[in-house]
């Protein structure tokens, strides 16, 4: 397992480096009453690569407009992100081409030294290689903590708004989680730093509701049911994050990299019957420590860049 990225372990204010991905669907019901269809909805989540502070957004539809219309209320909220992760999606390279157009358009019709301001609010774009989601670990595991949670406990379809207001109350509860002591000195002191402390300076906090997981949801209100959610959510999250407090179970063996000129396998899904995906490795990708995570390969008369969890030495060609 490599060193962390420099940006994981520089101080910055939260935000201004961060990953983002989408989660979901989820269905949603266009107003409340009887007969009523369900339109699917996502989760757009941010995530700092400083504080690993979580930003959650209730968006319609995974195309670049609506992508891009979080990415502004992100921005409004938060302050400006100077650099953004991501993986290749359409909708973020659309997103990524359309924020460069506008800048480019800004920067020219605003003449002298505030075009230069422009640039430097400015959102640097980085995609990782093609199908290679153990790059974004970060924001993966985010997904993870909401998304497996909320599908075992969502039975019962939400409005526009009240998937909103759960997902921000879910945002508090996961930006409340302890990450270190802040007082080491102290031995009475039992004040622990969250990410939440970043960003408005102590944990959030929800408002209190009385206990309704043990009352049937028929006997709750569309309100009420909200608030269950979230305690079922809290009470699911908060024992798997207390475990995995415990155990770092992958990656820390290292293994000899494949050589240039060598032939692979490359992982793909929804290959017919019989059939094998084959590559030649033409260039190695190191990373700052000069261990290569990243290779390209000419598959199919095209070069084609890939992570090493997606390549495999045919057997026959076994190291040493």
């Amino acid at each position: 397992m490599s060193d962390l990225p420099e940006v994981r372990v520089t101080p910055s204010r939260p935000f201004l480096h961060a990953g983002v991905d989408f989660a979901g669907p989820l269905q949603i019901l266009t107003t409340r009453g009887r007969g009523i269809k369900t339109n699917k909805a996502y989760m757009c989540i941010f995530i700092c690569m400083a504080t690993k502070a979580i930003h959650l957004e209730l968006v319609g539809d995974m195309s670049t407009n609506a992508f891009l219309g979080a990415f502004k209320r992100f921005i409004a909220r938060r302050g400006k992100c100077s650099h953004i992760w991501s993986d290749q999606g359409s909708n973020f390279i659309g997103a990524n081409r359309e924020l460069k157009d506008l800048w480019e358009q800004a920067r020219l019709e605003i003449p002298g030294s505030l075009s230069d301001i422009l640039v430097e609010d400015g959102t640097q774009w980085h995609f990782n290689p093609p199908y290679s989601p153990n790059f974004g670990g970060l924001w993966e595991a985010g997904v993870k903590s909401i998304k497996y949670h909320l599908k075992r406990i969502l039975n019962s379809h939400l409005t526009f708004e009240e998937m909103s207001t759960t997902l921000c109350q879910i945002e508090a509860c996961l930006n409340s989680r302890p990450l270190c002591p802040i007082d080491t000195t102290d031995i009475d002191s039992l004040e622990i730093l969250t990410p939440g402390h970043f960003l408005i300076g102590e944990a959030p906090i929800n408002i209190p509701e009385p206990d309704l997981r043990q009352i049937k949801v028929n006997r709750l209100s569309h309100w009420q049911y909200t608030q269950r959610l979230l305690q079922d959510f809290w009470h699911r999250w908060q024992n798997e994050y207390l475990s995995r407090l415990q155990q770092r179970p992958k990656w820390l063996k290292h293994i000899q990299e494949f050589k240039i000129g060598d032939i692979v396998l490359i992982k793909e899904e929804n290959l017919p019957p019989g059939k094998w995906s084959l590559g030649r490795i033409v260039q190695k990708h190191p990373g700052p420590d000069n261990i290569c995570r990243v290779y390209s390969l000419k598959c199919r008369d095209k070069i084609v860049k890939r992570s090493v969890t997606k390549l495999c030495l045919l057997p026959i060609n076994g190291y040493d």
